[in-house]
């Protein structure tokens, strides 16, 4: 009887080829260099892009004293120690038409928010706390000192430094740059990513699908999960499973972008060239990772481009992606890689593990009545298996060491909030 020795494969718990995912995602972080290309662009194009050049504000935010209420304009000296106090109403001071004269003792300005402080005035009162007749309004001495005013330069005063390089800008950021009345912004290029996939079993939607063929959702999801980056993104669709169409392919992709990314072909059998071209065309890294869904995940570089060959089923792309190219990502467009959230839930599932590898399972989690995170696999954990990512809002994160958990148990969830 011959005795068959099986290679590890996915399915396996241990491989011994397989690098531990936390040192591949340091692997990959280390390999990274940022673009150092930049461009002007118009500040509303400026929104998830980063800011390449420090930016310092030429002025005051606010740029003059103002009111932050509706009310009356007054000198703090003028409150009364008790009782209440008569003031003469001079003017009135609007938001863009300032009241140009100057308040004498026991006079008023009628003010409205955001005018600015009439001359020797420091000190607002709310419409609703002033008593009015005619031309004369009566304060009680339940007021204080500079209240309801804000100082010029509050917010950012003349040469702060505003942000840095390396800024990621979002809508409150590009606000906040418009107020100091800067229309363009100095960011570093978009980044140029190249994709495709390999498979003669792949079939582009709109096509009737023959024995043994399927849809190519991988580049649509990848697509989208690329787009929320706001890169430049390079489709050049289903490559066929032949060593001179995939050779060609990476060679193109290689030309014209800074990370390359395929899906499938990279599993090592009969009619995955992925691993084999990169060996041939750039520098192989490495190519197995302990974890599921996504061992078969393979690191390179090819001319100047990065490389990611992640495995062919759904799952897995979006998985390795999340895990691995989303923080090369945003390395290499020069910000700092977003932090993962991560809480403490109990598990509401069963959920089977043997000890060996890293497994991101997909959950459902949420706040309960009593204000405790709970988390509930969303069925079936396949790797093919799409819906369980579509209905899941978080990965349950197994360790290497795990033996599976109980219902109960107290285990480790990673919000999709972190990566979309």
């Amino acid at each position: 009887m011959t005795n068959i020795k099986y290679d590890p494969s996915c399915m396996d718990d241990y491989d011994p080829a397989s690098m531990d995912a936390e040192i591949a995602q340091q692997h990959i972080l280390d390999s990274i260099v940022p673009v150092i290309e930049t461009e002007s662009v118009p500040l509303r194009d400026a929104l998830h892009r980063v800011v390449a050049d420090d930016i310092r504000s030429a002025i005051n935010v606010p740029s003059h004293t103002n009111s932050a209420m509706d009310g009356y304009a007054i000198r703090a000296s003028d409150i009364p120690q008790s009782g209440s106090s008569e003031f003469k109403l001079t003017g009135t001071a609007w938001a863009g038409r300032p009241f140009e004269g100057e308040v004498n003792p026991d006079e008023c300005v009628r003010i409205m928010t955001g005018a600015a402080m009439p001359k020797n005035t420091d000190t607002v009162v709310m419409q609703e706390h002033v008593q009015i007749n005619d031309d004369r309004i009566i304060i009680d001495a339940n007021q204080k000192p500079g209240q309801n005013v804000r100082q010029a330069g509050e917010d950012i005063s003349e040469d702060d430094l505003v942000f840095k390089n390396g800024k990621y800008l979002q809508a409150a950021d590009i606000g906040l740059i418009a107020s100091l009345g800067i229309g363009t912004v100095s960011v570093v290029r978009k980044l140029r990513v190249a994709f495709f996939s390999t498979g003669d079993e792949l079939v582009s939607i709109g096509k009737p699908l023959e024995t043994g063929q399927i849809y190519d959702s991988n580049r649509y999801t990848l697509w989208c999960m690329l787009a929320r980056l706001n890169v430049e993104i390079i489709d050049l669709g289903v490559v066929k499973d032949t060593p001179e169409d995939v050779e060609q392919a990476f060679i193109e992709a290689s030309q014209c972008a800074d990370i390359v990314i395929t899906s499938g072909g990279v599993s090592g059998g009969d009619a995955d060239f992925v691993k084999s071209t990169l060996e041939k065309l750039g520098e192989v890294i490495f190519w197995k990772v302990s974890m599921k869904q996504g061992r078969p995940l393979a690191f390179g570089k090819i001319n100047n481009a990065i490389f990611f060959g992640l495995p062919g089923n759904p799952v897995s792309v979006m998985v390795t992606f999340y895990i691995f190219v989303q923080q090369a990502i945003e390395k290499m467009s020069g910000r700092e890689p977003h932090k993962r959230i991560k809480l403490k839930a109990k598990s509401k599932s069963v959920l089977r593990k043997r000890p060996g590898r890293v497994e991101f399972q997909r959950g459902i989690y949420e706040i309960d009545t009593d204000g405790n995170c709970i988390v509930e696999k969303t069925g079936a954990q396949g790797s093919g298996i799409l819906r369980s990512m579509s209905d899941a809002n978080c990965f349950i994160f197994l360790p290497m060491e795990s033996e599976g958990i109980n219902e109960g148990d107290t285990i480790e969830i990673w919000p999709f909030e972190s990566f979309i």
